[in-house]
């Protein structure tokens, strides 16, 4: 599992676990069921604090993301694909709203904040259709 952390992030180690995974379960990298490196195996990869990485699990669960058996370790919980997609146009809108203000920093009109986002928006999905059909 490809996770990087950051101390001059700013944002606490574990919340730095979760967010990458749950990133890796909203985009489907991490699918339903699948098994999730137990919890020492992370912090010893990692080399950070069991603690560190039983918080991040711990609050993966309590979200909904992740389940846990005991004696059997963590699992990607099963997604309502209802849920992905308001999470993820929250987070697109989100990053809308931070682009409107960077448009207003840099003294973009509306138009060309709009031409913006629809290169970039053709750009994704010129990569995206690159990426299929290289499968």
């Amino acid at each position: 599992m490809n996770i990087y952390l950051s101390n001059a992030s700013g944002k606490a180690l574990y919340e730095q676990i979760y967010e990458r995974i749950k990133t890796m379960i909203l985009d489907g990298t991490l699918k339903a069921g699948e098994p999730l490196p137990t919890i020492r195996g992370l912090a010893k990869d990692l080399r950070i604090s069991v603690i560190t990485t039983s918080r991040a699990y711990a609050d993966l669960e309590r979200d909904g993301y992740i389940y846990s058996v005991v004696g059997k370790g963590s699992f990607v919980a099963e997604r309502n694909a209802d849920f992905v997609r308001e999470k993820n146009l929250g987070d697109m809108r989100q990053n809308l709203a931070d682009a409107a203000i960077l448009a207003v920093r840099c003294n973009l009109s509306k138009e060309q904040f709009l031409r913006e986002a629809a290169q970039a928006f053709a750009n994704d999905k010129k990569s995206d259709e690159a990426g299929n059909s290289a499968e």
